[in-house]
């Protein structure tokens, strides 16, 4: 049923592109023309007088109707090619391309060398889009509440001299401790580093006298960093794989480390205090991805530290937690925090396993060592002693000099493949969940291993229970792009909804690249984070919503930096309603764990889309009055409210307990209770694009077994109607639906923009949402 509702959108959606689009305002973009060589000018000239003679091209060869905006002549080609690069329409590019004079007009293209990938998978560019709009946000500081940062000899935190000093606004700094030199590490990059450890002594946890600074020896929070906001760094990678130049997100801003993380983990009373400095240092944007227990709000040190934030303008960015792929796993659901899931990029890093009978399997790895001698020995790990894989429980002395398939679970993948080194064993195949579907791991072994899916464990495993002597290479391959399989995908790890405190709120709201993202790594931990691996890496390669939060914080920066007037609920709403719900092959955004389509509770609003977002059309913004009053629609007495809201007086929740559908959130989400269920809820939407006088229509794809309408259809904004509401009802057409989730959407359009929301429905007995 989900996959035939995506299908109706598609379908939907382009029948409203039909019927309302209208022509554009051309931008210029910058394109390669290649010219006929008897139309050239001679190879000997001048630069200048080539650069004359090509703007003296541009003009006689563009008639009135097409001339402007006028050209802007970049680079003329004497030696490499013959022509020249130029800003031109679309338009006026065609129309060079139809001349005999032109050999060919190709749309300029940035190559990104292969490390993270997610700036070009992204479409960030220099040349045009977000990223040249806000000149890289180099007035924007992102605070990073997590296990601190890592700086030493690690490009990614370096001020180019180009950077000015930090924004004024921001009155944070750098502690220096005997471990963390702040005169030395700090810059107008680094521009705060500080740490808080109380309540994790407290608790009986032992810091230590080394890592009591703000000095990351744990590596999350420097991978954090240097994908959200890092410094461009020249052919970056983990041991040749993913190769390339690393650059954050939005590579101007400035980075603030408030260290609170640590061995055994992160207490919420440190957390709380680190959301208190930042917000008093002056942080533009916090990145807290961080996991806690399902706890009210107002329980949540997380959500209480996030709601001061945004109600100083902060836009807080989580993630939705490793908990997948099963439902209610989502964490973070706050409707003031923007929640981030992971996705796939258009990358792998691919192994073949080659088996004694010729078959030919797939796994992934990122082993860096000598190739493996040809069939080496095969065994299962239940075979011989343990089929997790548990340090100490393998027979060492059927597991030397062997391969060892071992089954998920129980232990970490990095423990597996120690304890088959241990044991004496030369390489490892590491299954992955049943319920993970087609998600393998590219993990930092310390030994020749290989992540595969439970399917391709399940042949292996076969073929040594029908095999005499069963034998095995693994053949590494290094780095591939595109491989012929779609991007993005849902990762299965990425926690999924529906909502467990609030159902009608949709977690997660975003989706973005956390599937072996390369990234700055810390100097003081092994990239297994094994104590006995002895091996320092400046870079590593990492799987975790984590990731995908930190690309997310980062494009937050530059919406921040393009729109300083916008709320964290207005970003955050231009990030929902832009994002893309197709993948690179054009069906909708697969999900790992199925091999399906996903849904809204596994992609949220879909995947991240930074070029459009800096132009959303229309926005749902959202006050700290309204979030007082989803907090009272939920139940939570004028204590527990004011837990969050700090107010002097006391919430009257009698006078404002509404309906928590209604909360201005970028999508809906509605429960249906009973067969005699009907939902209304209602929403308001501000008009922030290029015409103040427009009119936009709604276009609805409904989810299967629902009747919905919208009130008006139509919205008329203009100069003094900039903010107008409209109602949505959903009606169920059957109870006894084969599926208990269905899924649609919202497309509000005038032509030029497209907004949308997705719809998730859920039949949901009362009893059932009384137990989440």
């Amino acid at each position: 049923m989900a996959r035939l509702a995506w299908v109706l959108l598609a379908a939907a959606t382009a029948m409203a592109v039909a019927a309302v689009a209208e022509p554009e305002a051309e931008a210029l973009s910058t394109y390669i023309v290649h010219v006929a060589p008897a139309h050239a000018p001679r190879s000997s000239q001048p630069r200048m007088l080539s650069n004359a003679y090509y703007n003296s091209f541009l003009r006689d060869h563009l008639p009135e109707h097409v001339a402007h905006p006028s050209p802007t002549l970049l680079y003329s080609y004497k030696h490499a090619a013959t022509g020249f690069a130029a800003r031109l329409t679309g338009a006026q590019a065609a129309h060079l391309a139809s001349q005999d004079s032109v050999l060919a007009v190709v749309p300029d293209m940035m190559y990104q060398p292969q490390t993270t990938l997610s700036p070009s998978f992204l479409g960030l560019s220099q040349s045009s889009g977000l990223l040249p709009a806000s000149g890289g946000a180099t007035n924007i500081v992102i605070g990073f509440i997590d296990s601190g940062v890592y700086p030493k000899d690690r490009a990614s935190f370096a001020a180019s001299s180009s950077l000015p000093p930090p924004p004024r606004t921001f009155r944070g700094g750098c502690v220096s401790t005997p471990e963390f030199n702040a005169s030395v590490y700090c810059n107008n990059k680094l521009v705060g580093a500080k740490f808080f450890y109380m309540g994790y002594e407290a608790a009986a946890h032992v810091v230590g006298v080394d890592s009591r600074s703000p000095l990351d020896t744990g590596g999350h929070g420097t991978l954090m960093a240097s994908t959200a906001a890092g410094s461009a760094v020249a052919d970056a990678s983990y041991f040749g794989y993913a190769k390339g130049t690393a650059t954050g997100m939005a590579p101007g801003a400035r980075i603030a480390a408030y260290k609170v993380c640590w061995a055994a983990g992160c207490a919420s009373s440190d957390v709380l205090m680190a959301f208190d400095e930042a917000i008093n240092d002056g942080v533009d944007i916090i990145t807290a991805a961080l996991g806690a227990d399902r706890v009210p709000f107002y329980s949540d040190s997380l959500a209480v530290g996030a709601f001061s934030a945004v109600r100083k303008g902060i836009t807080v960015c989580t993630s939705a937690s490793n908990y997948g792929p099963g439902e209610f796993t989502a964490l973070n659901v706050a409707p003031w925090v923007l929640t981030a899931g992971a996705s796939t990029i258009n990358r792998q890093f691919p192994a073949n396993i080659i088996l004694g009978n010729n078959d030919n399997l797939t796994g992934t790895s990122i082993y860096e060592g000598p190739p493996l001698s040809a069939k080496m020995p095969l065994v299962y790990g239940g075979d011989v002693g343990s089929s997790a894989c548990e340090v100490g429980k393998l027979n060492a002395t059927i597991v030397a000099g062997k391969i060892v398939v071992c089954d998920a679970g129980i232990n970490s993948r990095f423990d597996k493949g120690e304890a088959v080194k241990l044991a004496g064993g030369a390489g490892a195949i590491i299954g992955s969940r049943q319920d993970f579907g087609e998600q393998t791991a590219a993990s930092a072994h310390i030994l020749p291993a290989v992540g595969v899916t439970f399917a391709t464990a399940d042949k292996i495993k076969k073929y040594i229970r029908e095999t005499v002597s069963p034998v095995v290479t693994i053949v590494f391959l290094g780095t591939l792009i595109g491989g012929g399989r779609s991007a993005a995908r849902i990762a299965s790890s990425s926690s999924r909804g529906p909502n467990f405190i609030a159902p009608e709120i949709l977690k997660p709201d975003i989706t973005a690249p956390g599937m072996d993202i390369l990234a700055a790594y810390s100097g003081e931990n092994s990239p297994s984070g094994l104590v006995s691996d002895t091996r320092r890496v400046k870079f590593n390669i990492i799987i975790s919503t984590s990731m995908a939060c930190a690309h997310v914080s980062g494009i937050a920066a530059l919406l921040r930096q393009v729109h300083p007037d916008w709320s964290p609920a207005a970003i955050k709403s231009a990030l929902m309603t832009t994002a893309y719900n197709q993948d690179n092959v054009g069906d909708i955004i697969k999900d790992l764990s199925t091999g399906v389509a996903s849904t809204p509770f596994a992609r949220g609003a879909g995947h991240v889309d930074p070029n459009r977002a800096v132009d959303p059309g229309l926005v749902y913004d959202a006050t700290t009055d309204d979030y007082i009053t989803f907090l009272c629609s939920i139940g939570y007495t004028a204590q527990q409210v004011a837990v969050l809201t700090r107010d002097g007086s006391v919430t009257d929740c009698s006078t404002r307990r509404g309906y928590v559908g209604n909360h201005n959130y970028p999508a809906f989400s509605a429960v249906f209770r009973s067969s005699t269920s009907v939902v209304t809820q209602r929403r308001l939407v501000r008009n922030v694009g290029n015409s103040t006088s427009t009119t936009y229509t709604a276009y609805v794809n409904s989810p299967p077994g629902v009747f919905v309408t919208v009130q008006p259809p139509t919205l008329k904004f203009s100069l003094l109607r900039r903010t107008l509401e409209y109602v949505i009802t959903f009606t169920p057409q059957q109870w006894n639906v084969t599926n208990k989730y269905a899924f649609g959407s919202i497309v509000w359009s005038d032509g030029k923009y497209k907004v949308t929301s997705p719809i998730a429905i859920a039949w949901l007995p009362t009893a059932q949402v009384a137990a989440m």
